[in-house]
């Protein structure tokens, strides 16, 4: 389209074009165009982020509590250690040789003899049934084993031996502790046969004896202070050797 001041008849201007029109109206269309590729393109994103946070939110999982899947019949405890035989059983078949052994960790700190002196921590003797932090020719107990109250029956002992300070909060006593049940009634059997000599309690029906566990096959239950004898049944069990010729005949 030519300009108005043309159609009068005026000059063209020096680097005016007659179609100077035409090259705006290209730039025109390209602008539209990428304005167009813009805005489809944004519209996918923002329509790609949509369905995503939909997505999370419809189809997430929550974390279970605990990891796994249940099986009917079993526990759903913690499947760790098995549960702590009571000291009763083990002091049944507690061998106090061995608790003198095991004793010798505590040597650095405790004297166990009969008028022994006080070290790091009091003399042992006569400790199972004394009266907790108390005596021992004024040792100096801390507050909060002062506060414990009770005696040292076998009960509280292995509690002891087996973490101090979880049994009595703020204890001076930095021993760690015996983790393993035997060597914690080997311990005690030991320590009341140094100045105590306490009856042990009974243990739970059906738990062995030290008796018990030196019996022969086949032996009878011994009665308390006598040795176990093998039955009948027992002895017809045993074989007689190949070299030992039968009796003769008379």
């Amino acid at each position: 389209m030519v300009p108005f001041a043309h159609k009068l008849g005026l000059p063209w201007r020096a680097g005016e074009s007659k179609g100077g029109i035409i090259p705006e109206r290209g730039h025109a269309t390209m602008d539209s165009r990428t304005n167009t590729i813009a805005g489809w393109t944004l519209g996918a994103c923002a329509a790609a982020l949509a369905l995503t946070i939909a997505g999370t939110t419809l189809f997430s999982a929550e974390k279970p509590e605990k990891a796994g899947y249940p099986v009917e019949g079993v526990s759903t405890e913690a499947s760790g250690a098995a549960a702590e035989e009571p000291i009763a059983n083990l002091l049944a078949k507690a061998d106090a040789a061995h608790g003198a052994e095991v004793f010798k960790k505590c040597a650095a700190c405790h004297t166990v003899n009969q008028g022994g002196a006080n070290g790091i921590g009091p003399n042992l003797w006569g400790t199972v049934g004394e009266a907790k932090g108390q005596g021992k020719a004024g040792f100096a107990f801390s507050d909060a084993l002062k506060g414990k109250g009770g005696t040292w029956d076998f009960d509280s002992l292995n509690q002891w031996l087996a973490s101090p300070r979880k049994y009595v909060p703020g204890t001076k006593m930095t021993f760690a502790g015996l983790s393993a049940g035997k060597d914690r009634a080997d311990v005690i059997l030991y320590l009341n046969q140094q100045g105590s000599n306490l009856p042990l309690p009974a243990p739970q029906a059906g738990a062995p004896t030290a008796t018990d566990a030196k019996a022969p096959p086949g032996a009878a239950p011994a009665a308390p202070g006598e040795e176990a004898k093998p039955s009948a049944e027992g002895l017809s069990n045993v074989a007689t050797p190949a070299n030992v010729a039968a009796p003769a005949g008379k």
